[in-house]
């Protein structure tokens, strides 16, 4: 595939008008990468005008806005293998055609459920970034080289929300620790390597690789904040092949329902 070496400017418009179309594998995969983002913006958009104090209005708006640049252009990518838009990606699937991982997914919470979900989001999307700069594929290269320096700014918010609340008050620290036990569940699924994967040697990133590196940063983080690593039970997962949560179709119902009201609409 060709892309524009340069990846500060690479944009969801050059990427939906590049010549270079994605194998269907690699349309695929983009479009995981796409779904993850596009469904984590959703939730943290919800908390605009919502947040515990003004700062977090902006700050969290800001990195949902950075996801969703992200999910255009993977969302983009995936596109040119069938001949779709990002909007037809976006707007326009039913909710076993999404492939997102579960704990995207995961409903907001508290402030500190939600921390602990972008503790984990921001952690794997930056070994997963960081690895796919190498990618053969020069598109997704370009795409995560502008994305992790993103994602960077989005793990060191989580880890300073991490450490604020789990030091604080006996409160915010009792939230911060029920936050992390309800959304730890979800990590495995992050992991678990499958045949697309394998299909896509030296393009795709190997999700089991990320799993060392994810531990020792996340590690490190809940030792500083003089927690435990939570345990229990693993959550089944299959979001990777269209199995949801019960809490994806109602997001997606939310999210959806202008464009599906008024499709080819522009304002």
């Amino acid at each position: 595939m060709t892309a524009a070496k340069d990846d500060t400017a690479i944009t969801a418009e050059r990427v939906a008008g590049q010549e270079a179309v994605p194998s269907d594998a690699v349309g695929q995969y983009a479009l995981r990468l796409g779904d993850d983002a596009l469904v984590l913006a959703q939730r943290l958009g919800a908390w605009i005008a919502n947040a515990p104090e003004l700062e977090e209005d902006v700050a969290l708006s800001n990195i949902a806005l950075d996801q969703i640049g992200h999910a255009r252009m993977f969302l983009s990518y995936a596109g040119l293998a069938w001949g779709k838009t990002e909007d037809d990606l976006a707007y326009f699937r039913r909710e076993g055609e999404f492939r997102c991982a579960q704990v995207f997914e995961q409903p907001n919470g508290d402030f500190a459920r939600t921390i602990a979900r972008q503790f984990v989001a921001a952690h794997y999307q930056f070994e997963l970034y960081r690895r796919l700069t190498a990618s053969a594929d020069e598109t997704l290269a370009a795409i995560a080289a502008k994305a992790i320096k993103e994602v960077d700014y989005h793990r060191d918010h989580s880890v300073q929300w991490v450490l604020r609340l789990s030091l604080g008050t006996e409160e915010s620290r009792r939230r911060m620790i029920d936050g992390l036990t309800g959304v730890w569940p979800y990590v495995d699924e992050l992991f678990r390597d499958d045949p697309l994967i394998d299909d896509l040697a030296g393009i795709a990133v190997r999700p089991s690789e990320l799993r060392g590196d994810f531990d020792a940063a996340t590690g490190q983080i809940l030792a500083q904040a003089e927690l435990e690593v939570p345990t229990g039970f693993t959550a089944r997962g299959g979001g990777r092949h269209g199995v949801h949560s019960e809490y994806l179709g109602p997001l997606l119902a939310e999210m959806q329902v202008l464009a599906r009201e008024h499709p080819g609409g522009n304002w």
